[in-house]
């Protein structure tokens, strides 16, 4: 890309986190907590005009008087990003690869943590880990994740270690957090330290669509390679019958997926490469902060 072209593109990215960020903090960021705005910072000695049912019965037995604890707001909110580059992330048909839409993704929820004070975190991925940071606030952190998610590596791993990236997360977030997981979900294995994930943080499963998975174009027979496994075969993209089996498939695989991600606790969202990612992002959280 020639250098005007990545200072548009530069520009136009700044002036979407922003917009982005604004529609996170008018949501507050809690609109998506259910309430686990306050945190406990400690106790103190009861009196009289305070909710018996805040006594710390633990601390009170102890001190032989009644304490009670004490809460405080929120005024941060961790940010974790799960951003998959493993090779089935690198095709595409639409405005930009998946992997594209994927990292311009990232990066926006990046910038957006830094105009927020919110930290921020990543994980990225293709057949083994390649990069992971807990969250930390602060523009040089920022721009370090920044730099590490559009890192291209010159050979990937087949495969997809997405089991990995979200136990480590597990591990690794020491408070509830909104994690951002950005995949095309082309893996097994991922379903249970997801589902762990999502009993103590915000879980939002982003899956990168593209045209092609709900139609081929009608080219006749077509000759296809899976890029990780090198499996070979023949479609035959003119047939009818073929053509309704394989938008019925991706139907089927994509209902499948959001009840997945439902039934364990996450939220869904599905984003295309045919539409820009900053317009859905700022959609997606416009309707969270409405809800």
């Amino acid at each position: 890309m020639e250098k005007n072209q990545l200072s548009k593109k530069a520009n136009l990215l700044h002036l979407s986190s922003l917009k982005l960020a604004e529609r996170m903090r008018n949501g507050n960021f809690k609109s998506l907590y259910h309430g686990r705005g306050i945190e406990f910072s400690g106790v103190r000695e009861y009196l009289p005009d305070d909710d018996v049912r805040s006594i710390d019965w633990n601390v009170t037995a102890r001190m032989g008087k009644p304490f009670v604890k004490i809460f405080e707001e929120e005024h941060e909110l961790d940010i974790f990003l799960v951003i998959d580059k493993s090779v089935s992330m690198s095709n595409g048909t639409g405005l930009q690869s998946r992997l594209e839409a994927a990292i311009e993704c990232a990066s926006l929820l990046t910038l957006a943590s830094l105009h927020n004070n919110c930290p921020v975190g990543a994980v990225t991925f293709d057949g083994k880990i390649n990069f992971f940071c807990e969250p930390k606030a602060g523009r040089n952190h920022a721009m370090l994740v920044l730099s590490k998610i559009e890192k291209e590596f010159d050979k990937k791993t087949n495969g997809s270690a997405l089991n990995n990236a979200l136990q480590g997360a597990e591990k690794i977030l020491k408070k509830s957090s909104l994690i951002m997981i950005l995949s095309d979900f082309r893996t097994t294995g991922w379903e249970k330290p997801f589902s762990h994930l999502c009993k103590k943080n915000d879980v939002i499963a982003v899956r990168i669509q593209d045209p092609l998975d709900e139609a081929l174009p009608l080219v006749g027979s077509v000759p296809f390679v899976d890029p990780e496994t090198h499996f070979h075969t023949t479609l035959p993209t003119f047939s009818s019958k073929f053509a309704n089996a394989w938008k019925r498939d991706n139907d089927m695989r994509l209902h499948r997926w959001e009840e997945e991600v439902i039934r364990h606790g996450g939220i869904p969202l599905i984003l295309n490469t045919s539409n820009e990612p900053a317009s859905q992002l700022i959609k997606f959280f416009s309707i969270r902060e409405k809800s």
